[in-house]
């Protein structure tokens, strides 16, 4: 009787230090993880691309030797070699880095998304683990139950209380319950395969699991418009910011490019006369203008990026209107399964005072062994509904704080 008692002690406090290890387990899963580690990357990919875009259009370079040399008044001209250099209009080339900075910006925000759903998938997988380890040892309990139920039985064959079959009974019983426990042995290191692998260690790694989940009495408040920040709905607002900056780039591109060069010309003394400046060199500087005349491309991406922002508003409210139902569902989850362990608190404690009746009218008469095997599954299946009921809540409340925080 007190290890039944004790079954139901893990559902009434939460210790902070087991809640601890859930913590440390997430933040190994953040620091180990190849996800996370390549949106890392990726996000610093999408930073350096900064410098790329600091630059100038490439200096070009000329040079040419006159196979039939021109003739000039100073001499005729032997070789030509030019510089020249292109410039973006007056602020191109910060809009540009500014683009490029709010791409990094959405990279950024991919980053914080993809550790909230690590963090969610850590804690469902520890509380999964937490119902499977939980449930064993309600087994293991039970099965002892049965065992003690058996050398009861025994003693009332020999007296005349009770039948060989109320024997077999308990121990087919005790041989379901025994194969339930090793079902759920075989679960168990599945489930800690898949935890493990989201903390990126080895598959047969231990898992140490609390065994104190507490559903508190009061439960945290939150706020729908918690949900306007969530990082996957600023996201949004990133890639939103990201096409206004496209579209400065953009007026920018289409306005005119000036280059400044310089051409040198070597030139040859002339030999028939001795005019003034002969043989002397040619140093010419140049200007150049390049304006886009046919400019229907740059129109073009405005109006793509006008519809791009219409699309990405509208997508926007697609995913709040998804989040706002997810958070719905998993509050009024939570709240359903705060009421079932309630109810399976009370039958199991009615459970337990039709067993004390029936352990008093052992002593007084013959035992219904039929009532025990009864009263016992219902003691096992109430059990297993608290142990269920505590997993659904934790389960809800990693959501729900997957949407808030």
């Amino acid at each position: 009787m007190k290890y039944i008692i004790l079954i139901t002690v893990f559902l009434l406090g939460m210790s902070s230090v087991k809640a601890q290890e859930l913590n440390t387990y997430i933040q190994e899963a953040l620091e180990n993880s190849p996800l996370i580690q390549a949106y890392e990357f990726k996000y610093e990919r999408a930073t350096e691309k900064i410098n790329e875009v600091n630059t100038l259009p490439d200096t070009q370079f000329s040079a040419g030797y006159f196979i039939s040399e021109p003739e000039t008044r100073t001499g005729p001209q032997k070789a030509k070699v030019g510089v020249k250099q292109m410039l973006p209009w007056f602020g191109t080339i910060t809009a540009r880095e500014n683009y490029v900075g709010a791409l990094a910006d959405v990279q950024y925000q991919d980053l914080v998304v993809e550790k909230r759903k690590l963090t969610l998938a850590v804690s469902k997988s520890y509380y999964d683990l937490f119902a499977i380890h939980e449930t064993q040892q309600v087994l293991i309990q039970n099965i002892g139950l049965l065992e003690a139920y058996e050398k009861l039985a025994l003693n009332a064959v020999e007296v005349g209380k009770a039948s060989a079959v109320d024997v077999l009974r308990l121990q087919i019983r005790q041989n379901r319950l025994t194969q339930q426990k090793e079902i759920l042995e075989q679960d168990y290191l599945a489930e800690q395969t898949n935890f493990n692998n989201l903390l990126n260690r080895s598959e047969a790694s231990k898992v140490l699991i609390s065994e104190i989940l507490v559903i508190p009495e009061v439960d945290e408040g939150f706020s729908i418009d918690s949900l306007k920040v969530h990082p996957e709905l600023t996201k949004y607002d990133k890639i939103f910011e990201s096409i206004e900056k496209s579209e400065l780039l953009n007026k920018k591109e289409k306005a005119p490019k000036i280059g400044f060069g310089l051409d040198y010309i070597a030139v040859s003394e002339r030999t028939d006369m001795d005019p003034i400046d002969n043989g002397k060199d040619i140093i010419m500087p140049m200007v150049s203008l390049s304006i886009p005349i046919f400019n229907k491309k740059y129109k073009s991406k405005t109006k793509q990026n006008s519809i791009k922002q219409q699309e990405i508003e509208a997508q926007k409210q697609n995913r709040l209107n998804t989040l706002e139902t997810i958070l719905d569902k998993a509050v009024k989850k939570r709240v359903s399964s705060k009421i079932s362990h309630t109810t399976q608190v009370k039958n199991l404690k009615q459970a337990k005072s039709a067993e004390v009746i029936l352990m008093k009218n052992y002593e007084t008469g013959k035992l219904n062994f039929n009532d025990v095997l009864d009263i016992q599954e219902l003691q096992l299946k109430f059990q297993t509904n608290q142990i269920n009921a505590v997993k659904k809540y934790f389960k809800q409340s990693a959501i729900i704080n997957y949407l808030k925080q």
